[in-house]
């Protein structure tokens, strides 16, 4: 953050001072909304919470080295005082992105791919400038000015992701630093229900090039249609990128390996490169392809480019984070969020990971899809129940289109084999819908098949088990999971319905042998994060 004295913090804020405040106390930064990172010289913004105020820290921010708190009441310590704290930070921020001519913002938004196509073309970008880019996803009201405030005068680039739940949003966001580079990404079904509409999505998403000045670019998806029409929408020059033919910057020559890892050619106006990456699932080429572009229009060589984005890991927690447990079992968590889109993304991705392994996934019902939410919901359970899993986990309330979704799936792909006769693997090719901890849901057991009866709905877990009895021993006396060849046949489904993360997640626990693959998705208020690092003996990152 540019030094700014207490007295021009409350004149851009139309502020006060109050305890005791010293106009001439100057603020370095950096501005946070945890007392817990406050560092000397710091700014405390005090912002009052569903379940915390911020106002109730402001001691303690000040006896963690912070110059001032920017409060919205009186409290015990010096203070900026605003009518509103989230409105003075983007006032702030707007005040401060305007003192720095010689910093190119840019804008990412879309569907799905913000955070990881951020985190490579700040990569990109740090390789000819200093680069200031948000931590994970803060993209909202308050997170966005909180990373344009972490800029000063020896930043060159301002790597920013936009998010949006209602119109208007992003236009808000493009005041508080106007971009000269728009990146949109696609157009899905995230926040479906709140906004109405993949169109009403479209026309949020597209105020980000409606924010661009004339001499500015705009980094569209050729083969996303309601991306591609943007380009009417903006006065900058526009550079297309996707994987069509007339795309500027494409994708050719697409192959995926067997860890799930995609390569390229990387081609470009002025050459091509290979490119490797280390991120998981083929939907990663999207966002090397819109960082690239991005990267090309700064003048970046296209071998740099490929280089860079075959090196770079993946930086933002809890997305396609893989790893391999000293037994030979693979986590995949992508806990962080879930939408349509990107739930088909990450079975992709187990698919292409998991080959012959055995397969688990623990997912969630997706939530902001309004009146299409238990259609779309149900369309997620019949593509899991599709995956080739072993087992399914659908966890937390509102379970039921996910579970009549894989019941159909998996009665489908049963269909051929419903005797209780062994398969040519010697076991039985059954499924059924369990109730792990959780009332009720309306499912039922599939067939008569015993997994689908090991427990009554609503009991609670180990209910009339004998002392030790572990989930293996609940399952159905014909399939017992536990037991099988790490490469178990593709057939055998056990679908269960679990209360919440750790239920889900202790069962599964019981289930997985040496070799097993399990995906871990869903919505962000699911915390399925928590089965991972149950999984993986704690959060390593």
């Amino acid at each position: 953050m540019i030094p700014l004295p207490l007295a021009r913090i409350a004149e851009i804020t139309s502020g006060a001072l109050g305890g005791m405040a010293d106009p001439r106390a100057v603020v370095r930064g950096p501005v946070v909304i945890d007392s817990r990172a406050v560092e000397p010289g710091s700014l405390f913004v005090a912002i009052k919470g569903e379940r915390v105020d911020g106002h109730d820290f402001a001691a303690q921010a000040i006896e963690a080295g912070a110059v001032a708190v920017l409060a919205a009441r009186a409290v015990d310590a010096p203070a900026v005082i605003v009518g509103d704290t989230v409105t003075a930070l983007a006032g702030l921020a707007t005040a401060v992105c305007a003192e720095l001519p010689a910093t190119t913002v840019i804008g990412i938004t879309g569907s799905a791919g913000k955070t990881t196509t951020k985190d490579l073309l700040a990569r990109l970008t740090a390789r000819i400038g200093p680069t200031v880019a948000p931590v994970g996803s803060f993209n909202n009201e308050i997170g966005h000015p909180l990373t344009v405030l972490k800029a000063d005068e020896d930043t060159r680039y301002l790597v920013l992701e936009l998010s949006a739940r209602d119109v208007g949003h992003i236009a808000h966001l493009t005041r508080i630093a106007p971009p000269r580079i728009g990146v949109v990404l696609n157009v899905g079904t995230a926040h479906l229900g709140v906004f109405g509409g993949k169109e009403e999505i479209a026309r949020a998403k597209g105020e980000l090039v409606e924010a661009l000045p004339a001499d500015g670019v705009a980094v569209l998806n050729v083969d996303d249609p309601l991306v591609a029409a943007m380009a009417g929408r903006t006065r900058a020059r526009v550079t297309w990128y996707g994987r069509a033919s007339g795309a500027d910057i494409r994708a050719e020559n697409v192959t995926v390996d067997g860890r799930g890892r995609a390569s390229f050619t990387l081609r470009t106006p002025s050459g091509a490169a290979p490119v490797g990456l280390r991120l998981y699932g083929e939907h990663a080429v999207e966002n090397a392809l819109a960082a690239a572009a991005a990267a090309y229009e700064l003048g970046l060589p296209v071998a740099t480019i490929a280089e860079e984005l075959s090196e770079a890991e993946p930086r933002s927690r809890w997305r396609m984070e893989v790893t391999d447990r000293e037994d030979g079992v693979t986590v995949i968590n992508d806990a962080y969020n879930a939408n349509p889109d990107s739930m088909r993304a990450a079975f992709g991705a187990l698919d292409a990971l998991a080959g012959d392994r055995r397969r688990f996934a623990i997912i969630a019902a997706l939530r902001e899809l309004g009146e299409e939410g238990p259609a779309l919901n149900e369309e997620l359970g019949r593509l899991a129940g599709g995956a080739g899993l072993v087992g399914l986990f659908v966890v937390g309330p509102d379970a039921a289109p996910v579970l009549a979704g894989a019941e159909a799936a998996v009665r489908g792909a049963d269909a051929p084999a419903a005797s209780t006769g062994p398969t040519s693997h010697g076991e039985a090719s059954h499924a059924g819908i369990s109730h792990i901890g959780a009332s009720p849901i309306g499912a039922s057991p599939i067939g008569a098949s015993p997994i689908g009866a090991s427990r009554d709905a609503g009991g609670p877990p180990g209910a009339g088990e004998p002392p030790g009895t572990g989930s293996a021993a609940r399952l159905s006396p014909v399939v017992a999971f536990g037991d099988a060849p790490a490469a178990g046949p593709r057939g055998v489904t056990r679908v269960s319905h679990a209360a919440d993360a750790a239920q889900a997640g202790a069962e599964l626990s019981a289930l997985l042998a040496p070799g097993d693959v399990v995906l871990i998705k869903g919505p962000r208020a699911a915390g399925l994060e928590r089965v991972a690092a149950a999984l993986l003996g704690g959060d390593r990152r």
